[in-house]
């Protein structure tokens, strides 16, 4: 794509500068781990030039926005009516907002006459000065066809800013850069600054982020700014706080992790030596239940040792290597007298080998736990290598009485831009908010956990591809045909832990739903699945 948005007359031209990224975070829960490192980018007075705008002779874009614009201290764009457009006697602003609902209240033009008066605007910088479609389109003058269908089009998106519906407005504004729209996609931009807000409803939030990664996309720089984006880091203190309120106010991930555990018991409750690979170990926490649960077995408990596969996020966040979570899960592991053992390795999935496994041959019962960590590997798509499916056939090669997965059920690893701009939508939105049910919006640390651990999935989704675009999540039904492509079959999930996540969800809000169907167990937020858990064999 060409690093120039469109060109402008010399008089029409101004200085427009790309919105200030700041702090986000590939991590999405408070011990899942991803392969990402944490990024932020240090706001500046100066004009912001897109990282991958140089070429051999040295120049630089630099973008230009009409509209008035300010950015919060997070780097989100805000209205600046924002303060007026949402309070707190806001009837919109309500957390049974049902999903995926238009927000009717924004900051856009709704007088009939200025929006004319733009699209006249609009008109001159297309089709020249002497134009006059707009009062001769009922007269006698009829403009080409194309020309007819642009100004319709033009029209259409009209009533889609007049409406103040936020949501269709970043479907038509991502549509104008699938479409190559150019001049559309940056007057969306535009109108969509002064309708989203980092503090504002769950979608005004969610727009912020995908605003900034449509921008990085248009920009042809999402890969730099994506690696750029990790300058500067929040304290790990404070990076694991934020994972861990996460962790708390969502049931996803404690739905992961019970899931996966219950089936790993099942699986071992007959044996006396367990050892457990987990290629994204965080920082262990889920592992604290099944020891306490193996401490209870009326048998006695297993001898346990513990594979734990590293990440760069989780070892900033924990302020330390694999040594803390195994000085953490020893110590616990005491308390409750199970004989324990602790391994590390400390390599990345695409990089892990049979030798940095630890496997010992014969005397152990082996369990592997894939827990929100397989989308992040790339597959036949990206690499010839295919970290994806070799892991699986690595796994399935040690032979295996139990392989647990817990994955995001959404499709964004192959899809084409569009589409997996509308997945990510719809998605995010359901995810937004869930939380917003839970975590109050006036809470001092909401935004930087939504900034650090959702926002930047976000921006790689949209903004990245190829290598740099390592959020890419499947569906059950493609990792299904993964994992029997790699040998395995499936494992029944244990009923006794699907009665008590459902005895868990009853601490959270109603609108979670819980379905078991193929073998699979989802957990969504009315009607959308977001996370899914399945065991194999």
């Amino acid at each position: 794509m060409s690093n120039r948005l469109y060109y402008r007359a010399p008089e029409e031209a101004e200085a427009h500068c790309l919105p200030q990224f700041q702090s986000f975070d590939q991590q999405l829960c408070y011990n899942n781990g991803s392969q990402g490192t944490n990024f932020s980018f240090q706001s500046s007075n100066e004009p912001y030039c897109t990282l991958e705008s140089s070429s051999a002779t040295g120049s630089y874009t630099v973008y230009n926005s009409p509209s008035t614009v300010s950015f919060s201290p997070y780097g989100s764009p805000n209205s600046q009516q924002e303060s007026q457009s949402y309070r707190s006697s806001d009837p919109h602003h309500s957390p049974d907002n049902a999903y995926g609902s238009p927000m009717s209240t924004s900051c856009v033009t709704e007088d009939v006459s200025d929006l004319k008066h733009k699209l006249r605007e609009l008109e001159t910088v297309m089709l020249g000065p002497d134009s006059d479609i707009i009062n001769s389109y009922n007269s006698t003058f009829t403009p080409n066809k194309s020309s007819l269908e642009m100004m319709d089009s033009w029209r259409g998106t009209m009533e889609v800013i007049s409406g103040g519906d936020l949501k269709q407005l970043l479907v038509a504004c991502a549509k104008s850069v699938w479409d190559n729209d150019l001049l559309m996609a940056q007057w969306l931009m535009d109108e969509l600054r002064q309708m989203v807000s980092v503090s504002g409803e769950p979608i005004q939030r969610l727009g912020a982020y995908m605003l900034e990664g449509l921008v990085a996309r248009l920009a042809s720089s999402g890969s730099s700014i994506y690696k750029a984006l990790r300058c500067k880091e929040p304290a790990s203190s404070d990076l694991l706080s934020y994972m861990h309120i996460l962790y708390e106010v969502c049931p996803y991930f404690k739905f992961g992790y019970m899931s996966a555990n219950g089936a790993i018991a099942e699986a071992m409750k007959d044996e006396n030596r367990v050892h457990i690979i987990d290629f994204q170990i965080g920082q262990g926490s889920q592992w604290i239940t099944l020891i306490q649960a193996f401490s209870a077995r009326p048998r006695g408990p297993p001898h346990i040792r513990i594979t734990g596969i590293d990440d760069p996020t989780s070892a900033y966040a924990r302020g330390g290597g694999l040594n803390i979570v195994g000085q953490k899960l020893s110590r616990l592991a005491q308390s409750v007298k199970v004989p324990f053992e602790f391994h590390s390795a400390a390599v990345s999935g695409c990089d892990v080998q049979l030798e940095n496994l630890g496997v010992r041959p014969g005397g152990e019962a082996l369990a592997v736990n894939f827990a929100f960590m397989l989308h992040h590997m790339p597959d036949e798509s990206v690499s010839t290598q295919n970290h994806r499916d070799r892991l699986l056939r690595l796994v399935k090669s040690l032979s295996p009485k139990v392989v647990t997965l817990v994955e995001q059920e959404s499709n964004t690893n192959t899809a084409a831009f569009f589409p997996r701009f509308l997945e990510t939508l719809n998605y995010y939105t359901a995810m937004f908010e869930s939380i917003d049910v839970t975590l109050p919006r006036d809470h001092k640390k909401r935004i930087s956990v939504e900034q650090h651990c959702l926002a930047r999935d976000v921006v790689n989704i949209i903004a990245c591809e190829g290598v740099e675009r390592v959020e890419r999540h499947e569906l059950v039904g493609k990792w299904r045909s993964r994992f029997a492509m790699a040998g395995f079959s499936p494992y029944p999930l244990s009923s006794p832990v699907n009665a008590t996540i459902k005895r868990l969800l009853e601490n959270y809000s109603d609108k979670y739903r819980l379905e078991e169907r193929e073998g699979a167990l989802y957990l969504g937020w009315m009607d959308r699945a977001l996370v899914a858990s399945c065991a194999w064999k």
